[in-house]
């Protein structure tokens, strides 16, 4: 059956588990789904359907139904006949739980090969390019002539320079950021550039102009992978962060999924974080970010419209919200929400779409730290045109994601990965 449709949704650092070079990164025993799971209060009826508890090696894989697990993490998928898979039936019943039902989708994990965890990266990869060398990072704040540049050429002077949660950042340094209008300009583990300010002290605009000339002032040496403007509201103590923020990321080295999809004359929405995360390049259309909710309301809405291509959507409130400030309960709670939205999501698909459903690193809010987390991301593939409970094993990397749905659009583009669609078609 023909595919005119890719829906491909990231559930933004929704980990199933630590990666094999897990240690380089002191991230071995992370976990984020399985720490969702531990909780006990974890309810995604429909993911459950589509295999995400047969996914081999996990720490919540249910024993006795999904084979034995492969050996080697880079392994390729698992063979099965024809006899062995069904196909997607669809329609208003799907989303609703049922006591034992049938898997109705293709289930695996994915290896990231990029030389770092975090969005940038784990985004470029699903879409077709291996980053073999690290972003910079800066575990000591930021050089003194780097920041007196960008203050020069920014007018306000800059406060903090440290290394931590925006959190905490914006409680330490939130008064005196409004009393100075100066920047707070902060960093992580991950190669980003932060720049938070109040929006009653420094509009949104002059905040998104300073993080374009920080852009352009990180190059080089200092080439981070995203200068992120964090505006915040409200008042001490209880500040807080607001979803107006914006990312400035590099571009991607060479062409993407993206790219060959729109060259090839296909539609590419992108949804949430997704424009900025390839700084505009390959899309069609796009819906800013305004959290999981309203960019799952904007997915459920685009299934009305005709389009022929891909439909990229990140929600970004798992790991913004939940993962970097280790909260368990509200993590489980967004992935609970997450799986009801499917009840609306599910019924509209159409004969021709298929929905995938991954994620881009790990960020375990059961783990130690504020970072991301070095984890392998599950595989999650349904609709009409795929059969039904395919085991695809555990993959080599994230770019087969690409690999795949290129081939399902008629795009001939691998990427760096390898397309399991003889698989599941």
């Amino acid at each position: 059956m023909e595919v005119k449709r890719v829906f491909l949704i990231v559930l933004d650092s929704a980990g199933v588990g630590w990666a094999p070079d897990a240690e380089r990164f002191g991230d071995v025993g992370s976990d984020t789904f399985g720490s969702c799971v531990r909780s006990g209060k974890l309810h995604v009826p429909n993911m459950e359907r589509m295999g995400l508890y047969r996914i081999q090696g996990t720490s919540f894989e249910k024993s006795g139904i999904s084979g034995t697990a492969l050996a080697p993490a880079e392994k390729k998928a698992t063979e099965m006949n024809e006899a062995e898979a069904g196909r997607f039936d669809g329609g208003a019943d799907f989303g609703k739980e049922e006591k034992s039902a049938a898997v109705t989708g293709c289930f695996g994990k994915l290896r990231e090969q990029s030389a770092g965890k975090d969005t940038t990266m784990g985004h470029w990869e699903i879409a077709g390019v291996i980053s073999p060398k690290p972003m910079p990072t800066f575990p000591h704040g930021f050089p003194k002539e780097l920041l007196d540049e960008f203050a020069a050429r920014t007018g306000r002077g800059v406060i903090c320079n440290e290394v931590g949660s925006g959190t905490e950042m914006i409680r330490r340094y939130g008064e005196e950021q409004m009393r100075t209008g100066k920047w707070i300009v902060y960093t992580s583990a991950d190669s980003v550039f932060q720049i938070a300010a109040h929006e009653e002290v420094i509009p949104l605009e002059e905040l998104y102009a300073g993080c374009r000339t920080a852009r352009e002032l990180l190059t080089g040496d200092y080439a981070v992978g995203r200068v992120i403007a964090r505006p915040y509201v409200g008042k001490a103590p209880d500040f807080t962060r607001t979803v107006n923020r914006h990312d400035f990321s590099l571009e991607p080295p060479r062409d993407t999924m993206l790219d060959m999809l729109k060259s090839s004359g296909r539609d590419v929405i992108g949804v949430g974080k997704i424009y900025d995360i390839f700084a505009g390049r390959g899309l069609t259309k796009t819906f800013p970010n305004e959290g999981n909710e309203k960019n799952m309301d904007v997915a459920i809405r685009l299934l009305d419209e005709d389009f022929h291509g891909l439909c990229f959507v990140n929600l970004v409130d798992f790991d913004m919200i939940y993962g970097h400030r280790r909260n368990v309960e509200g993590y489980t709670e967004a992935l609970n929400a997450f799986d009801r939205r499917l009840d609306e999501f599910l019924p509209k698909m159409q004969d021709s779409d298929v929905l995938m459903i991954t994620a881009d690193h790990g960020c375990d809010p059961g783990f130690t730290g504020t970072d991301h987390t070095r984890e392998y991301v599950p595989i999650l593939c349904c609709g009409k045109p795929v059969k039904n409970g395919v085991d695809l094993g555990i993959r080599g990397s994230y770019a087969d994601i690409a690999a795949t749905v290129c081939r399902m659009l008629g795009t001939e583009y691998c990427g760096d990965g390898e397309s399991f669609l003889e698989q599941i078609r």
